[in-house]
């Protein structure tokens, strides 16, 4: 690596398996891959084009790659401007006997290098099946060859499918960050990518997660009392704030080191640099709701089963089996 402050994170064992598409090359740069998860609209590329931009003036070199259908992962570093995927780059070069090439799809702002993988068409395929063939596309344009000091995933939390897993079950990555907020719907995302990277050390896997982001803080403390419950340290908190919420829907980048909210950006990225990765402890469906006061989850609702009466109505009338049944032989 360029910058000696660097913490790498070097694996246990480093695994031959061909799904390792992005793992370091033996004796190649040593790069810092984190893969960032959370749920669809919490503000993962808000957090990402700002912290890769900070990281880019700080003098750091960069790689974000989304990894989300949506493909909207850069939009906000390229001030609204969707730039071609992966996917549909690489369709539309075959169609016309045509190989990708990395100017097809890497596109560069101050510093930063970034790309989209893509997806499919709606109801065309499968997401992560379109996450695997992309990475096998980056393989082929030379991955093993690049020299970033970090390489940024962002990837949607919500669906609990294998592709999108890939960076935690194949050691693709070397930690995890989450992003969430003081909600449960987001932090039931990331208590279940929790889930993922425990699951996954159990079987011998490396990946940990360095922390989380609290996007759009509130200052209820919800998000705070998560991380304390599974062992995470909190990276940021971005809060709930007028001037970040109408540049965000702008598209325009807050993450400047002399703007306003250069500080916490460029604080954020020492704890993304430093911060190890940590082996959480899940919680509980109920030590989740748990985090929130009973009248937000309606913790006192008891739960009454249902009867077959109910189901039918008050003159149901139980019907003998049609099971034929057969006397030994």
């Amino acid at each position: 690596m360029t910058d000696a402050s660097v913490n790498e994170y070097t694996p246990d064992h480093e695994k031959e398996d061909a799904g390792d598409l992005l793992a370091s090359s033996g004796g190649g740069p040593k790069t810092q891959i984190i893969a960032i998860y959370g749920k669809g609209g919490i503000g993962k590329s808000f957090t990402l084009s700002n912290l890769s931009y900070m990281m880019a003036q700080q003098g750091k070199k960069v790689l974000l790659i989304g990894c989300d259908p949506k493909s909207d992962t850069t939009s906000l570093l390229f001030g609204g401007k969707a730039c071609p995927t992966i996917i549909q780059t690489a369709s539309a070069k075959k169609e016309a006997g045509e190989e990708v090439r990395v100017e097809d799809v890497c596109f560069m702002r101050d510093g930063v290098f970034a790309m989209e993988l893509g997806g499919p068409e709606v109801g065309r395929g499968c997401g992560g099946r379109g996450i695997i063939h992309g990475f096998e596309t980056l393989e082929k344009l030379g991955f093993h060859d690049w020299d970033f000091d970090y390489v940024l995933l962002d990837f949607l939390g919500d669906v609990v499918c294998g592709g999108f897993g890939l960076p935690i079950a194949r050691d693709m990555c070397q930690k995890v960050i989450v992003v969430a907020s003081n909600d449960l719907q987001s932090l039931y995302v990331a208590n279940n990518v929790c889930s993922a990277v425990e699951y996954f050390r159990k079987l011998g896997g490396n990946v940990g997660v360095a922390g989380m982001v609290t996007n759009k803080d509130d200052g209820t403390g919800e998000a705070q009392a998560f991380c304390k419950a599974v062992g995470i340290p909190e990276l940021a908190s971005i809060p709930a704030h007028d001037d970040i919420r109408r540049k965000s829907a702008n598209y325009e980048i807050i993450g400047y080191p002399d703007g306003e909210w250069g500080p916490l950006f460029g604080q954020l990225a020492t704890n993304v640099a430093e911060s190890p990765p940590h082996q959480p402890t899940p919680l509980s469906q109920d030590g989740l709701l748990e985090l929130f006061s009973g009248d937000d989850v309606g913790r006192d609702v008891v739960l009454k089963p249902a009867t077959q009466a109910d189901l039918c109505g008050v003159d149901h009338q139980p019907k003998p089996s049609l099971e034929v049944i057969y006397d030994a032989v």
